[in-house]
């Protein structure tokens, strides 16, 4: 495997790039008019457009993607999280391509991708999962019976995907009509499926993950727990290695649970088997996430494991390096997902120019970025910009750790979470772990008085420093243009389409 192309954008295509690039594999990027300057188009071997700014014209287009793989000679294409990684048709389009898909078989997606066939097969492989349907449901007669079977309040949700896309929680029977009309529609939007099923809901439930990893000689391993119930609209924001209410016991029984599961399905490379624990700390099953999950590092701080090279490692045929009990998780791993949204209007997204950033550092610290001081945040992706990561030798000093992080990391020219972090990690209740699914939902504005930022001085001196910078540049063009781009000087030029 000497090439790979990355089939995604932003900090994954970067964390990627980086992995590739220290196995001394070639990368190949893959880019959208909006994203013809990007970090990762940048830091990748080559760069190949693939179309319009709208995702559905660009990333989303199976046809683009495998002509940028066949121009550019890669053997093997990484699909990231998000856009085409779950997607069953482009992994099968690779494999009849000759190519490589890092990541689970086709067959295997179509299985564990489709929500109720995962958890029929949960069922089968001994794993509880929560009470409802088995099928989807094929009409409103249907979903109104198995309803009155299950009992309110209950959870309608899209059969052919997640992230909170197609999803109601029905209280009453009196809502079910128009939570099914409003959940099919938006399902259909997301997935192009229509098909709901139903299952009860848990009261203020946790959201507990179980990362798995299996090679193509049958060997499975679980590596631990990520407890992910911080959350807005269904989505993850603050992620943490070991989980706070995990017993010894209890992550034993949820490894193995997992590792059946994924043995049952036949399952190859990196996944995630998602459990919601209820209020008396029973385990059950949601969901499988056929992908490399956005929280991957967490993991990658506690167990040592660097889980992009072992995936690669994995799909091009190589055993995994280690048994189940030559794992062990070391310290506490927190993940806060700095977006471009603003927390205190409902989340709702920030996009703009980046006009002046400072990433925090020190001991136990990591960024993975995927924009620099001076980027575009376009509004047709998903507005993450970065996932900061804090270690450390236990939960407190984990916390402890991301809390000067946060203060540390510095964002100017749009909105991010980042003040939402400061007012969570100062919290009693997140500090205790005493945390659920709708612990942000009850948070508000009510974790202690906001931090008061210096905005007005930054930003006249993020001014000023553009000034200087367009003053400086002015000065001395005969030096810009003696210097050859660095682009054209690797041979770019007409692959950037004349970008110099």
């Amino acid at each position: 495997m000497r090439k790979v192309l990355v089939a995604n954008r932003g900090e994954i295509a970067v964390r990627v790039i980086r992995a590739c690039r220290e196995m001394g594999i070639a990368t190949v990027a893959v880019f959208s008019e909006a994203d013809r300057g990007a970090r990762h188009v940048r830091l990748a071997d080559e760069a190949w457009p693939i179309g319009p700014a709208p995702a559905a014209e660009s990333y989303l287009r199976i046809d683009r993607v495998l002509e940028a793989a066949r121009r550019s000679g890669a053997e093997a294409v990484h699909p990231g999280y998000g856009f085409l990684a779950e997607n069953a048709a482009f992994a099968r389009a690779c494999e009849d391509a000759g190519l490589v898909f890092i990541g689970p078989r086709s067959e295997t997606i179509t299985l564990m991708g489709e929500k109720t066939s995962a958890r029929r097969v949960a069922v089968e492989a001994g794993v509880p999962v929560v009470p409802g349907t088995l099928e989807p449901l094929a009409d409103d007669a249907a979903i109104r019976r198995e309803a009155d079977r299950v009992g309110y309040p209950l959870m309608l949700k899209a059969a052919a995907g997640g992230g909170g896309k197609g999803l109601r929680l029905v209280a009453r029977a009196a809502d079910l009509a128009s939570a099914a009309q409003r959940a099919r529609s938006e399902a259909h939007a997301a997935f192009g499926d229509d098909r709901l099923y139903l299952e009860k809901a848990l009261v203020r439930p946790r959201h507990v993950e179980i990362q798995v990893m299996a090679d193509q000689h049958g060997s499975a391993v679980h590596l631990f727990e990520r407890e992910c119930s911080i959350q807005r609209r269904h989505q993850k924001v603050v992620e943490e290695s070991p989980s706070p209410v995990v017993t010894p016991e209890l992550r034993t029984r949820m490894g193995e649970w997992a590792v059946a599961l994924a043995r049952k399905a036949g399952y190859v490379n990196a996944g995630t088997l998602e459990f919601l624990l209820d209020e008396s700390g029973q385990p059950f099953f949601l969901e499988m996430n056929t992908r490399l999950q956005v929280e991957h590092p967490v993991t990658e701080l506690v167990t040592g494991v660097d889980l992009v090279k072992l995936q690669i490692r994995v799909a091009r045929g190589e055993r995994l390096p280690f048994a189940q009990g030559d794992l062990v998780q070391r310290g506490h791993a927190i993940e806060c997902r700095v977006y471009a949204e603003d927390p205190d209007a409902g989340f709702l997204p920030s996009p703009g120019r980046i006009l002046a950033l400072r990433v925090p550092g020190g001991p136990g610290i990591r960024d993975d970025s995927g924009v620099e001081e001076g980027d575009e945040v376009p509004s047709h992706y998903d507005p993450l910009i970065s996932k900061l990561l804090a270690w450390g030798e236990d939960r407190a000093a984990a916390i402890a750790r991301m809390r000067g992080a946060v203060r540390e990391y510095k964002l100017l020219g749009i909105k991010t979470t980042l003040p939402f972090f400061e007012r969570l990690l100062r919290h009693p209740d997140y500090v205790a772990g005493r945390i659920d699914t709708s612990f942000v939902e009850r948070l508000g504005r009510d974790a202690g008085e906001d931090v008061e930022r210096p905005w007005s001085i930054a930003v006249a001196a993020a001014a000023i420093r553009a000034f200087e910078q367009r003053r400086s540049a002015a000065m001395a063009p005969s030096a810009a243009v003696a210097a050859p781009s660095p682009w054209r000087l690797a041979g770019r030029t007409e692959l950037m389409g004349g970008r110099g």
